[in-house]
Order: C-alpha cells, then structure tokens, then sequence
C-alpha cells in the first residue's frame, strides 16, 4: 500500500532522522551544527503545519539519540476457542477500542511484548501462536505519526487469567467477526488490520503480511 500521508511530513520526518544520526555520528562541530540547524528545519515545518509550539516539538527530537531506526509497536489478536477476538478500551485515546499492545520494550522479544501487553492491559494470561502481520505504520492509512513505526501482529490463544482493566484501559470485552465496534483506536488498529486477524484465524497457513 502506497504511503498516503502529506509529503511535506514525510519529509520533515526524513530530515529529522538524518539529523539525528548526524549527530550521533559526527566529531566535527561544525558538521554538528549544520545537523542541529536540520532537526530545527524539521521541527519548524511540523510547526507550520500542525500549530504545535516549535520548542515542544524541538524538545521532542532532541530526545531522540542513537542511530535512527523505526519504533516498534506490537499488537495481540487473541481469539477464544468461540473465534471471539479480546479488544480493550484505551484510556488514552477517549476510551477507544484496541486490540491490547504498545510500543515493544527492551530485553523481551517481540512474541514476549505481545504476551507482556495482554496480560497488563486485559489481565489474560496468552501463548502467541503466529506472527500473522509486520507492517509499516506510514503505509497503512494510520494517521499520521511524527516518527516510522513497524507494527508487528501476533494471533494468540488464551491460556489463563480473568478480565482485569488497568491504568491504560478502560473496559475488556470478546467480539465476534462481525461485532467489532466502529470507535477504533485508529492510531493502534484498523479496521482492516482486524478482518485480516480474522482471516488468518480461519485460514492457519496464510502467510505472514508484510509491506
């Protein structure tokens, strides 16, 4: 699917990355310089088109060290042994649906985030069973984001535990296919991406999807 967010970000994102590196990297000062002045271009065109102070957008950048690599973000499709799928509400996010993930913390891999989300989010103990999808957040019509983002989708399975709500979630509830709700988290989860969860539930030797 074709990046469908404005240029103008993509480009901004793309000059803050290089920049980022840049500094990582450079021991002359005044190359430093020149890559300090680029992640300010960058912060001053989100600026412009967004109306969020520059300063706060500046500090946010500055905050960003190392090698410029995309985020990862994973998300857990549980089903029931009725193909029910577990979503929760995201307290952050006006209470929205989602299904249970978040950005992947070090020292566990991808599969261990995914079990780690669910049980702190819904209070299910789960087993992942597959990688179903690894996509691009730029190209799956998400709204925009100020940073790539790799967004990794495991089915999992129900082994334990009880519903539970916690400080980022409102409610848990079980939905069949066709009574997954409308409000959507739409920067964790899309409608499609959860039909394509579905499809991969009745269909166990469909490949992993990637961009």
């Amino acid at each position: 699917m074709a990046n469908t967010e404005p240029q103008w970000l993509v480009w901004a994102r793309e000059i803050q990355a290089l920049a980022q590196t840049g500094l990582t990297f450079t021991r002359d000062p005044y190359d430093r310089e020149r890559y300090e002045r680029l992640r300010g271009l960058a912060a001053e065109m989100l600026h412009a088109h967004t109306g969020e102070p520059v300063e706060r957008i500046a500090s946010l950048f500055a905050e960003q060290t190392g090698y410029a690599t995309p985020k990862v973000d994973v998300r857990a499709a549980v089903f029931d042994d009725a193909g029910r799928v577990l979503m929760v509400r995201e307290v952050a996010d006006g209470g929205r649906w989602t299904l249970p993930g978040g950005w992947a913390d070090v020292n566990f891999t991808a599969a261990e985030n995914a079990v780690k989300e669910v049980r702190e989010e819904s209070g299910y103990e789960v087993v992942v069973t597959k990688l179903a999808a690894v996509w691009d957040r730029t190209r799956q019509a998400h709204p925009a984001g100020v940073f790539s983002c790799c967004k990794m989708f495991f089915l999992c399975r129900p082994v334990g535990g009880a519903a539970a709500t916690s400080l980022e979630t409102s409610e848990v509830r079980w939905f069949g296919e066709h009574e997954v709700p409308d409000d959507l988290s739409l920067g964790r989860v899309l409608p499609a991406q959860i039909k394509r969860m579905f499809e991969h539930l009745h269909q166990p030797a469909l490949a992993t999807d990637f961009d």
